[in-house]
């Protein structure tokens, strides 16, 4: 049995509280037009208007039809106002997807900030969680990668994402689609084997051979989540016990409660510091690097300093203390 309206409803009660207008993510794919349609039948009772945005990359010929297309069976639904995002300028030569995602958000963000919508639900949903985790772990990623996308994600203090779909299969999206006369389009990228999720999609026979099935891995990353919350509560109060001070441009932290404490708490703590200094910083540094300055830190008796992302670290023994910095 797909995917119900009721079990749908049930989920949006669990996650946000109504409000005047929302906005929703639309490509135009199976996906986001099931997404739609199910947020529109939310809607309609609670007399919440759904904003759809579909952002033209302009990355192929055809696109811009098909967005207009997609506007025209967004509109057709009840609740239902479309508009059209087009990503202007220059394209990227390398780095494409990664690029036009930035892109998109970016756009949708302005967006959301320009109708009054603080929540954009988007359609990732279990085919898509179970191949952001057999990615994050051909990539070497630690947990906090592999526990995949959770269900609330603040973009910035007026934009949060919601997933409302990472329980449900693909295939329950497209029969709500073919059951309900919910008309969608293919998106050939999708099938570009050029690009890594189309062959991860392609092996998926394989792996589900092996038992690692879609609802396999998604449950798994669920199961990381867990465990990651859990050691950021951790880490969260060891962070606000060890801290001594903190100042403008850095934070001093106690040397010997950090040293007694365990390696992955530590970790986390260092790399919460960064996080706080460098608050427009795109990506954190690679884990192998941050391990070892940790390893250097706690262990090395000739450590007396380093510099890491941007940031300083560096101890102080005789006063029993350790100072993260910008650099």
């Amino acid at each position: 049995m797909a995917f119900s309206q009721q079990e749908f409803d049930r989920k949006i009660s669990g996650l946000i509280e109504p409000e005047s207008v929302v906005a929703c993510a639309v490509s135009g794919g199976p996906d986001s037009m099931a997404l739609l349609y199910l947020l529109s039948r939310w809607a309609e009772p609670r007399d919440v208007q759904v904003k759809a945005f579909t952002v033209e990359h302009g990355l192929r010929a055809e696109s811009a039809d098909e967005a207009r297309i997609v506007a025209g069976w967004s509109v057709a639904l009840p609740n239902v106002a479309h508009e059209i995002l087009s990503w202007s300028g220059d394209k990227p030569q390398s780095r494409i997807l990664e690029e036009a995602r930035a892109a998109r958000y970016a756009l949708l963000q302005a967006a959301m900030k320009r109708v009054g919508a603080k929540h954009l639900f988007v359609a990732h949903h279990q085919d898509d969680q179970a191949e952001t985790f057999l990615i994050r772990l051909a990539k070497g990623s630690g947990l906090d990668g592999l526990s995949g996308m959770r269900e609330l994600h603040t973009l910035d203090e007026e934009c949060m994402i919601v997933r409302p779909l990472l329980d449900v299969p693909k295939a329950d999206l497209i029969l709500i689609c073919d059951e309900n006369k919910i008309p969608y389009v293919n998106d050939p990228t999708n099938e570009n084997q050029d690009y890594l999720r189309p062959r991860l999609r392609a092996a998926k026979e394989i792996l589900e051979e092996e038992g690692l099935s879609s609802k396999r891995l998604a449950v798994t990353a669920k199961r990381l989540l867990r465990a990651r919350d859990a050691l950021e509560k951790l880490s969260d109060a060891l962070f606000n016990s060890a801290l001594t001070e903190k100042r403008e441009d850095g934070f001093l932290f106690d040397y010997n409660m950090l040293k007694a404490s365990h390696e992955e708490l530590v970790l986390r703590v260092l790399l919460a510091a960064m996080d706080e200094l460098r608050p427009d910083a795109e990506y954190g540094p690679r884990m192998e690097r941050a391990e070892s300055l940790m390893a250097r830190l706690l262990y090395d008796p000739a450590f007396n300093g380093a510099t890491l992302g941007g940031c300083i670290f560096a101890i102080d023994r005789k006063n029993g203390t350790v100072w993260i910095g910008r650099e």
